[in-house]
C-alpha cells in the first residue's frame, strides 16, 4: 500500500512540474510575440514619422530623416533576407556573421542621426552632413551587396533545380509517349478469334422454329403412296377387283 501511495505522489509531482514548465513556456512565447508586435509597431510608426519629416522639413533636418530612413530600410531588408536564407542554405552563416558586425556600425550611425535631429545649431548640422552621408552610403552599400548576393545565390539554386526538373520531365514525357515507337510483334495483343462454324444445325438454332422451317430440314417424302404399300387397317374392307366388262 505504501508503494502505491509513493507512486501516486511521484506521478502527481511529475504532472505538477510538467504543468508549470508548459505554463512558463507558453507565457514566454506569448511575451516574445507581444514584444515582436510592439517592436514592429514602433518601427512602423518611426518609419512613417521619418517619411513625413523628409517631406515636411526641407534642409538639414529633412536630409537627416532621409538618411535614417534609407539606413533602416536597407539594414532591415538585408537582415530579413539573410535570416530567411540561412534556414535553407547553411553557407549563409558566414554572411550573417558579417552582417551582425555591420549591424553594430549601422546602429551606432542611426543613434547618432537620431541625436542630431534635436540639434539646434543648423550650421553645425549642415557641416556634418557630408560625413554622415558618406557613412550611410558605405553601410547601405555593404548591406545591399550581402542581400543581393544572397538573392542571386538562392536564384541560382532555383535555376539549377528547375533545369534538373525539366530534364526529368522530358525523360518522363518521352517514356509516356512510348506508342510513337514501333512495337515488337510479340507485344501486340491479338484480337479474339471467331468461333469455328458448327456443323450441327440444331445446336446453332436459337430462334423458335416455324413449321415451314422444320419442313425445310426434313427429308422430302413422295406425294402419293402406291396402293400396295399403304397400311391396311382391320376395319377397312378389301378393295374389289375392277370389272373388265
Amino acid at each position: 500500500m505504501e508503494t502505491v501511495l509513493i507512486v501516486i505522489a511521484l506521478l502527481f509531482v511529475l504532472c505538477l512540474v510538467l504543468g508549470v514548465y508548459a505554463t512558463v513556456k507558453a507565457v514566454g512565447a506569448a511575451k516574445r510575440g507581444v514584444d515582436r508586435t510592439i517592436a514592429q509597431a514602433r518601427r512602423t510608426v518611426e518609419d512613417t514619422t521619418l517619411r513625413a519629416r523628409t517631406l515636411a522639413q526641407p534642409g538639414p533636418a529633412g536630409e537627416l530623416a532621409q538618411l535614417r530612413l534609407t539606413l533602416r530600410t536597407s539594414m532591415r531588408a538585408t537582415q530579413d533576407a539573410l535570416h530567411a536564407g540561412v534556414t535553407e542554405d547553411e553557407s549563409l552563416k558566414e554572411s550573417l556573421g558579417l552582417f551582425e558586425r555591420l549591424d553594430v556600425h549601422g546602429r551606432e550611425l542611426d543613434a547618432e542621426l537620431r541625436r542630431l535631429e534635436t540639434e539646434p545649431d543648423r550650421g553645425t548640422l549642415a557641416s556634418r552632413l557630408p560625413d554622415l552621408r558618406e557613412r550611410t552610403e558605405r553601410i547601405t552599400r555593404s548591406a545591399d551587396a550581402l542581400r543581393w548576393a544572397a538573392h542571386d545565390r538562392a536564384r541560382r539554386f532555383a535555376d539549377d533545380d528547375l533545369d534538373s526538373l525539366n530534364a526529368q520531365i522530358d525523360v518522363e514525357a518521352g517514356a509516356l509517349r512510348h506508342w510513337t515507337k514501333e512495337r515488337p510483334a510479340s507485344s501486340a495483343t491479338p484480337w479474339p478469334e471467331a468461333a469455328a462454324p458448327e456443323t450441327d444445325a440444331a445446336d446453332r438454332q436459337t430462334w423458335p422454329e416455324t413449321p415451314g422451317s422444320r419442313a425445310a430440314h426434313e427429308p422430302s417424302r413422295p406425294a402419293l403412296t402406291p396402293p400396295g404399300q399403304r397400311p391396311v387397317h382391320p376395319w377397312q374392307r378389301k378393295p374389289r377387283p375392277e370389272s373388265t366388262t
